[in-house]
């Protein structure tokens, strides 16, 4: 009996031992639901002393505050030997402190000695981490918040541009009207057919803020250079094809740039005098680059001369394809025309 009453001793010590030197806040409880033992964490954390916490109950402890419905379920539970509950998280309200919010845990330390029945109730403050956790959840609102307001600027801001330079084209279009010189005319009509397409470009764009599918951009892109250029009474038909692919919204400004000066110059030369024919816009992926060619069926390539001055257009194409590391090759098509760009991939990196 004695060896027995000695084990009880000695465990209830390194009970004590363990309780004392515990970080997180614990408070053991006997039979009668009264604190025998107070970590020096739990007094600290919550402005109670040691000796007042001793013989306390939950009602009784600091200013009242403990005494909690649910708690005391919780701990009834336990002395009753119900079945093991998992944590439960409450609000500690204190007069003129701020809340704190805690997860508490209670379980059996002892069972069947009515005498020496122990409970342990582990208190985890979490107030921090619930602070850290909602201002989280603001910061992820409030940038939510700010990249929707930031899309629909953009798009404000690229309907704008696509506005004022259709103003510019028109602005163009009627200075031509008035000129007498029949070559400031067509330089007056060139420079609006660049416009308009710039314009064409950026209205195909506005949606898109990151990546851009090519097939649909330039499928839309053609469509509205057909509708502006074809008229009814032209027997000519736009078409396009392209693999799946994306491209950032530079590049896709690049790509309808050129796709529009080389459809325009097909549509105003290729087909003199009514002439019936069909354009291919094609954009396929090749290893480890890509192609985007424009084909013509009309009347092919003007025969090759010293004398013959690169146009502007070509000059635009050229440097465009410069941008996107491709090279311009021009063919005839037989019949017909086809001015392709050839991309090989990206540049080697300088540690190669």
């Amino acid at each position: 009996m004695a060896v027995i009453e000695n084990r009880s001793v000695a465990a209830g010590n390194l009970a004590g031992a363990l309780i004392d030197t515990s970080p997180v806040p614990l408070l053991l409880f006997d039979a009668e639901a009264r604190v025998v033992r107070a970590s020096p964490s739990f007094c600290a954390g919550f402005d109670i002393l040691a000796d007042g916490a001793e013989g306390s109950t939950l009602a009784e402890l600091g200013g009242g505050e403990w005494d909690i419905a649910q708690l005391h379920v919780l701990l009834e539970n336990a002395l009753t030997d119900g079945p093991v509950l998992s944590d439960y998280e409450t609000d500690l309200v204190r007069h003129d402190l701020p809340v704190r919010r805690l997860v508490v845990n209670v379980q059996n330390l002892t069972h069947g000695d009515a005498e020496r029945h122990r409970v342990l109730m582990v208190v985890n403050d979490i107030t921090d981490v619930r602070r850290v956790e909602h201002l989280n959840v603001a910061l992820l609102l409030e940038k939510d918040t700010l990249l929707r307001e930031r899309a629909v600027l953009m798009q404000e801001m690229q309907h704008r541009i696509a506005n004022s330079l259709q103003i510019i084209a028109s602005v163009l279009l009627l200075k031509a009207r008035t000129v007498k010189s029949e070559e400031t005319r067509q330089h007056l009509h060139d420079a609006h057919d660049r416009v308009m397409s710039v314009a064409a470009v950026q209205q195909h764009l506005q949606a898109s803020l990151g990546e851009v599918e090519v097939g649909p951009y330039l499928t839309k892109l053609c469509e509205s250079l057909a509708s502006s250029m074809i008229r009814e009474s032209r027997p000519l038909t736009l078409n396009v094809r392209a693999d799946n692919a994306t491209v950032t919204s530079q590049e896709a400004v690049s790509l309808g740039l050129i796709v529009t000066e080389l459809v325009i110059n097909a549509l105003k030369h290729a087909f003199p005098d009514g002439r019936r024919g069909k354009v291919h816009v094609d954009y396929e992926l090749t290893q480890p680059g890509w192609t985007l060619s424009v084909t013509d069926d009309g009347i092919g390539r003007p025969p090759t001369s010293p004398d013959i001055r690169v146009g502007l257009g070509t000059s635009v194409v050229e440097a465009l394809g410069k941008q996107l590391r491709a090279e311009v090759v021009a063919s005839d098509a037989a019949p017909g025309a086809r001015i392709a760009l050839v991309n090989i991939g990206p540049p080697p990196s300088n540690d190669d």
